[in-house]
């Protein structure tokens, strides 16, 4: 039985979630289709852009993300405290970025004139709709998936489902929910065998990342050369990914430090690749500080989404949450060895 979305996202709960799209029937819609021969490898790259479009406009960042063949992994915080704080103007003009919007709305942008009193009652009420859809991850999810579908149907001349279903979610209810959501989100390919390691995963927030410390070559081409036509769509505004902050400055930053991250994604990948483990040679110090077994980390990149199901978190968290949203029992309550200390 489908649960309903409010008892699976609750930021009373937590604003932390990871969420998971997979194409219909599985197939690599996004990669090598091997019936027909065709290569959507390209799709990728469509989804990766618009992940990060959509969170310039939406008030939830981009923790982590990767995009396979037939499915993606993103890991989301909403940061309703932003939304609450946007004026009427600004939610407008976010919101005609996703749709054209009523003519009261257009009017109002443009200053075509004067808004009677019932125009502003309407204004009024819209702008209280459309903010609650900015922080909403199943509206992120919607624009996300329809837009690919109508993309991808249009680049095939078809029609139909593109993507299997509803969206699966996972509350992150601590620290090390968060931790190993986001490690097992980039390591999705290194598992999956499409890459070797961390850095050459294409269409990864880690690799994104870590392209981002390269640096950058600089174009010395010709002026000319640029296309400075006045038909050239601009740019679309693109977020930058979640920042990291081990010192707790920022509330709405990823709770940890980048390299110590980064530390942990590179050994994990290696356990996986590696037919022994060799988990206590130079066991990254995150693990013992968060209170997580080294072994059960790395099994966990196979068996986070089965385990946990619908929240990942300590076991007293989980329960908590359990109690708040009204849910009898869930996987992972009895999954205290995840957090013992390594």
């Amino acid at each position: 039985m489908t649960c309903p979305r409010s008892t699976l996202i609750s930021l009373e709960s937590t604003p932390w979630y990871h969420c998971v799209c997979r194409c219909v029937r599985r197939a690599f819609l996004c990669g090598k289709d091997k019936q027909s021969g065709m290569d959507f490898e390209h799709r990728r790259g469509w989804i990766a852009e618009r992940i990060m479009e959509l969170a310039a406009i939406f008030s939830i960042d981009v923790a982590a993300f990767a995009i396979l063949s037939n499915h993606y992994h993103i890991v989301l915080r909403v940061d309703e405290d932003r939304a609450l704080s946007w004026s009427d103007h600004e939610v407008f003009t976010r919101w005609v970025q996703l749709f054209k919007g009523p003519d009261v709305v257009r009017c109002y942008l443009a200053e075509d004139g004067e808004l009677s009193h019932s125009d502003q009652l309407q204004l009024s009420e819209l702008a209280g709709l459309y903010r609650s859809r900015l922080y909403d991850i199943s509206w992120f999810m919607r624009m996300l998936n329809e837009s690919i579908a109508r993309k991808a149907n249009q680049e095939e001349g078809i029609s139909g489902r593109f993507w299997e279903g509803r969206f699966k979610s996972q509350a992150l209810l601590d620290e090390k929910a968060i931790l190993a959501a986001m490690a097992y989100v980039d390591l999705n390919p290194v598992r999956a065998g499409m890459a070797k390691t961390p850095e050459e995963s294409d269409y990864t927030s880690i690799k994104e990342r870590l392209d981002a410390l390269k640096p950058q070559a600089v174009d010395s081409g010709s002026p000319e050369l640029l296309d400075t036509s006045p038909d050239t769509p601009p740019e679309k505004p693109r977020a930058s990914l979640a920042p990291f902050d081990d010192l707790t400055d920022m509330p709405f930053a990823i709770p940890f430090g980048f390299h110590e991250y980064v530390e942990l994604v590179d050994w994990t990948g290696r356990q996986l690749r590696r037919k022994k483990m060799s988990i206590h040679e130079n066991t990254p110090p995150i693990l013992s500080r968060l209170g997580v077994d080294a072994t059960v980390f790395v099994s966990s990149m196979d068996t986070l989404l089965e385990k946990f199901g619908t929240a990942v978190g300590d076991p007293e968290v989980l329960r908590m949450h359990c109690k708040l949203r009204g849910i009898r029992c869930m996987p992972g309550v009895r999954c205290d060895v995840f957090f013992d200390a390594a």
